[in-house]
Order: C-alpha cells, then structure tokens, then sequence
C-alpha cells in the first residue's frame, strides 16, 4: 500500500509520509488580525523583555513594538531568563542530540553552551549576583523527580545540586537566603481545575537552616514563584481562572493582585519595578509601583522558515484514524488535519478537504461504500461532514447542535443512513443523514482513561447496543430501539461489561464481562498495576424463541437393549439416508426460490422481557480481553492484553 506524500493543494506519488508544510499556518496567520499572539515565557530587564515564538528567542521594548530575534534555530526548550543586570539570558535548547543550558548575549551574538549532560538540563533562572545560572535536571535522580543546580557563567566548575530533595522550578531572593520553589513537576500543567495528589505548591527554605515556610493553600495549583522586596509573587488557580497573587513574607498572607475572568495566565517572572506574564499568547507587564496591568504590543517581522511552503517528511505515527473502504480497496486515513484516501494497489492519493488552516477529523468510510464521514471545525466549532469518497462535489454539512463540543468515531449504520457518534460531555448520539437531526440516545456519568461507551449497531440499523457506566462505576449493556427511541439496561450491573457486537445474523449480541475488574479500574493509581485482570466472553440470544449457540449438553442412559439397539440402528441409518436425499432436495430448491431476495436484511428481532434469562457464558477460559469482534458464521475473534 503507498504511503502519503501530502501537499496542500496537490498530490505527489510517494514511498514515504511527505508533508508540503508551512501553507496550513501561513493562510491561519494571513487571516488573524494584527495583533501577535502566540508570545510565550516573558522575561523582563530594565528596558527590554524577551520571550518565545516559534520556538526562539525574541526581545523587545517594555512598551512593545518591533520584536528582534536572538536565536534562529528554532529549538528552545527552556527559557528565556534575563540575567539580574540584564546583559546575558540563559536558556535551553535541543541541539546535538539533547538538551542543555546556554547563554546569549541580550543585544545578540553566538550563545556559550554550559551544559553537557545526556539526561537534559532545563534552565529555570539565575542566582541574584549573576554568576550562576539555575537550571532543573533528573542527572542524580533515583526515579522522575527534577532537582536543582547551579552552574557557573564562566563554563568552569562541575554543576552543584541545591540541597532540595526535590525541586522543580524557583527563585532566590535579593540576598539568596531563600529559595521560592515548586517541590516537584505536575505532569499534565495544563489540566485546568486539577485537584489530585499533584496538585501544584510553593514553599520557601531558608537556604542556611533549611526551615520550610508553606504557602497558605487550601489545595490549589500555586506554581512560577517569583521575589519581589519581601513578597513572593505567584500564580494559582485558587479563586477560578489562573492569576497573579501575592505572598507577604512578613505577615504570612496572601492576597490576589490581578483580577481575571479570562484565560489563564501561563507564567510569570519579575524585573526591575515590574512583573511580566503571558495570557493567551499575548504579555502583560504589572507595574508594581502603581499596581496597574498593561497589555505589550509586539509586531513580529522574520523569516519565520516553519511558514515557508515546502516538502516535508513527517514520521509514520502523525498518520492517524485509518479505516480500509468496504470492499478493501481504499484505505481512509487523517494526517495533518485533512482527509486522504489511499489504493491498495493502483491508483493515486486523493487529498478529499485540501483546506489549510482547518481541522478535519475521525474519517468513516460508509458500508455502502459511497460516502465518507468526518468532523471539520470549518465553521468555527465541529459539524459532521458527508462526502463523496472521490471528493468530486460539495459534502453535506450537518449541525451537531447549540451546545458546541469535541466529538469522537463516528460510527455508520450498515445501511449508511444513520451515524452515531459520542462528544466529550460523555453523551451518545446518532443523526439521521437525509434529516441531518441529531438525537441524544444517552448520557455516561463519569470520564476514565479508557473508552467511556463503546457501541454496536443491529444488522437492521434498528437498534444501537452500548456499554456505559452505572453509579457502582461498573459498565452495562444497554440496548436502544430507534423505533421507540428509548434505552433498556440489560446486564445486571453486576460485573464490567465490555465490547459488545451484533452478529451478523441479527441472532445474538457478543460482549466480554470482567467481574475483577474493580481493583484494576482505578486510572493511574500505580497500586493496582499487580492485580490480574480477567474477563470472559458472552452471548445473548435476542429473540424470545432463539436458539442457543451453545445448546446443553447431558449424559443419559440408554433403556434400550444391545439386542435390539443393533437392529434400532440399522433401521435408523436407512432412514437417516433417505431423510437426508429429501433435506438436500428441499434444501436446493429453497436456494432457488430465495434466490432473489439476497441483499434483503432481516429485521433484528429483540425480546427485551426477560432478555437477563438468555444471557450465556461461552466455553472460552477467561483472560485478560481487550477486543472481541464477530465474523460470519458466528466465528469470535479475542484479542488479549
């Protein structure tokens, strides 16, 4: 099968992922208004800030204007950090295979590397005379925990470790009796409202003593602690929204300095008379004298290369929600936020969206073959697309309803006249394609880390089967008819059930149901990684008069005598033969009256009154199942963990 060669605009024959890069930000850039955004981790001097864009190093004047760059390969990691007088910043980089510290000059020049460590080294700021620069590192730690050491300006000396068992990010004050720290790294410090165990802190050490201040908080994310006189400033997420606090060293408390009902802010450092922080992409400077906040104007002019058109290599794993067409000829895949169809063998690549700047996701190929589906948030929030699969005409635009959200796999019906699809609210749809209505089927209750519902449609398209949580937070099987538009739990609750799958038949529905799964079902609580998770396969038969898959079986003894059980046999067998001629005679001519109506679908018969009863466990040892899926003729496919 080729692999993709995109280009915005046209497609180019390739064997490897090739991407015609830069056209998709260049047109989003060319459409935004003046003001420059994307403005990341300010530093202030007397008279200059710097900060990130596209990952270099910029500066400009403290009342805005035209930004210059310092740096020009694109591969900062860390920083910027003005030295205390302002002549020097410090920050990290990836080059030469890893990331280390270096050093610039504030009006330009080539940078001194003073790092050299393969474990990565992530400049965090300076000590108060300007000697040292202060940089976060695992190179002495026994498991993922970041220290803090210092290193000397002058490239001499071996980097020393501060005496913090832990240390993430943090400041001295004037005089270097006390560091203003985080005591370790949140993982995900861009999960708003976290309040789990890493929960984010500042503490003060006196740097002699080692006495440990706390500050006051009830559970917050207090995080980029900054000195000021005898003030530690500080954002937190205490009062709503991310914003800028402050903590009085001398009367222990703390109060919010700057009001905000917007984004977060992201992060803050202190200079001369002034603080400086990032809010959506764009800086504010804090005039501490007048306790005034102002937004920086910055106009950025550059060669910016990563907006330059151009052919790119990108890896194989940016290449992501494939699915083959109905007949496996064509391959459906999403890459870079457009739409592609592959050949299996022959043919080319088709771009079917081609839009630059736009994020199309989630492609399903219809079962009919016609028609892909897909979300696009070309209007400014997500709607379901419906396109031709050769890409030829205009695609059919569905509105997914007033409340925006983020949607997942949209899921056809096998006679593609029905999607269904699950948003980020936990809720499951499914829309009518002709009507373009969506329809709420249900709603799960809490979010986890695997799938929240997974889903099965009827042969028919009459019917959804589906998983979701119950209070207990063990998964059921649930059943919902589009005829009466009304949902019927069917397993009792009493274990997780999982995967579950129509036959192609319309008899049965297949799914898993782990009755250990609870100790296991904990998300990232690394206490139940040893504890075995098992689940075993089951069937349900759908109709009240179905038979059994799995019909009993039992031993029973035999009245009849040897004598006349030799004859019995005999006689049995010749009647055996002859009922067997007329059972294929009949056979061969029902083929040929229902020859014609071949392609017809049964409808999906479901005897919802007492459906628990014809619940089954199959004759398959339990094992730790992740995937079950039916073929024809009932044959079960189990993918174990």
């Amino acid at each position: 099968m080729p692999w993709i060669r995109i280009c915005f605009g046209r497609i180019v024959a390739a064997v490897s992922i090739t991407v015609f890069a830069g056209l998709g930000l260049a047109a989003w850039a060319q459409s935004q208004p003046a003001k420059t955004l994307l403005l990341r981790d300010p530093s202030l001097s007397k008279d200059k800030i710097a900060f990130l864009y596209a990952d270099d190093i910029w500066t400009v004047a403290r009342s805005g204007g035209e930004a210059e760059r310092l740096t020009s390969m694109g591969s900062v990691a860390a920083g910027p950090y003005f030295s205390p007088d302002g002549s020097q910043i410090a920050y990290s980089a990836r080059e030469n295979g890893q990331t280390d510290v270096y050093m610039v000059s504030a009006e330009g020049g080539v940078p001194r590397r003073l790092t050299w460590e393969p474990t990565g080294s992530y400049a965090v700021g300076w000590t108060p005379d300007g000697k040292q620069v202060l940089f976060a590192s695992m190179r002495t730690s026994y498991s993922d925990f970041f220290k803090i050491f210092e290193v000397r300006t002058d490239g001499t000396g071996i980097p020393t470790v501060l005496p913090l068992p832990t240390a993430a990010e943090g400041s001295f004050s004037a005089d270097g009796s006390t560091f203003a720290y985080e005591p370790f790294l949140q993982w995900e410090d861009a999960w708003k409202h976290y309040r789990g165990g890493q929960t984010k802190r500042v503490w003060l050490v006196n740097m002699k003593t080692l006495d440990l201040v706390k500050v006051p908080r009830e559970n917050s994310n207090d995080f980029n602690p900054v000195w000021e006189g005898k003030s530690v400033y500080f954002l937190s997420d205490r009062n709503g929204p991310v914003s800028l606090f402050r903590y009085d060293t001398q009367t222990k408390t703390v109060s919010q300095v700057v009001e905000n009902h917007g984004y977060d802010l992201k992060t803050v450092t202190a200079g001369p008379g002034a603080l400086v922080y990032e809010q959506f992409g764009s800086l504010h400077v804090y005039d501490l004298a007048g306790g005034k906040e102002h937004a920086v104007h910055v106009t950025i002019h550059g060669d910016l290369p990563d907006l330059m058109p151009r052919l790119k290599n990108i890896p194989a794993d940016e290449v992501q929600n494939i699915g083959i067409s109905p007949s496996g000829v064509r391959v459906v895949a999403e890459a870079h936020g457009d739409i592609f169809t592959l050949p299996a063998e022959k043919g080319d690549t088709r771009n079917l969206t081609g839009t630059p700047g736009i994020e199309e996701r989630d492609p399903a190929w219809s079962p009919d073959g016609k028609s892909i589906a897909y979300f696009s948030d070309a209007s400014g929030e997500y709607q379901l697309y419906i396109r031709d699969q050769d890409g030829l005409r205009a695609p059919k635009v569905i509105n997914l309803g007033p409340h925006p959200s983020f949607y997942y796999h949209p899921q056809w019906s096998p006679n593609s006249k029905y999607i269904a699809y699950t948003d980020v609210h936990l809720h499951l749809w499914y829309v009518d394609v002709a009507a373009g209505k969506p329809v709420l089927v249900d709603a799960a209750l809490r979010g986890g880390f695997g799938a929240n519902m997974q889903l099965s449609w009827s042969p028919d398209s009459q019917w959804i089967a589906y998983t979701r949580d119950l209070e207990n937070q063990l998964h059921a099987v649930f059943f919902y008819s589009l005829a009466t538009h009304k949902s019927t739990q069917i397993t009792d609750g009493m274990s997780n059930a999982a995967d579950p799958v129509f036959d192609s038949g319309g008899k049965y529905l297949y799914f898993t149901a782990s009755t250990n799964s609870g100790p296991s079902d904990a998300g990232i609580d690394l206490s139940t990684l040893d504890r075995a998770t098992s689940s075993s396969p089951y069937v349900i038969v759908l109709a009240k008069d179905g038979a059994s898959p799995v019909p009993p079986e039992s031993d029973e003894e035999n009245a009849a005598k040897d004598a006349d059980k030799t004859g019995e046999d005999a006689g049995a067998a010749s009647q055996n033969a002859s009922d067997g001629s007329a059972a294929k005679t009949a056979a061969a001519n029902g083929e040929k009256k229902g020859a014609g109506k071949r392609g017809q679908v049964k409808p999906t018969v479901i005897d919802l009154p007492g459906i628990g009863n014809r619940i089954l466990a199959l004759p398959i040892p339990a094992r730790n199942y992740i995937d079950l899926q039916v073929a024809k003729g009932g044959v079960l496919f189990l993918a174990e963990g």
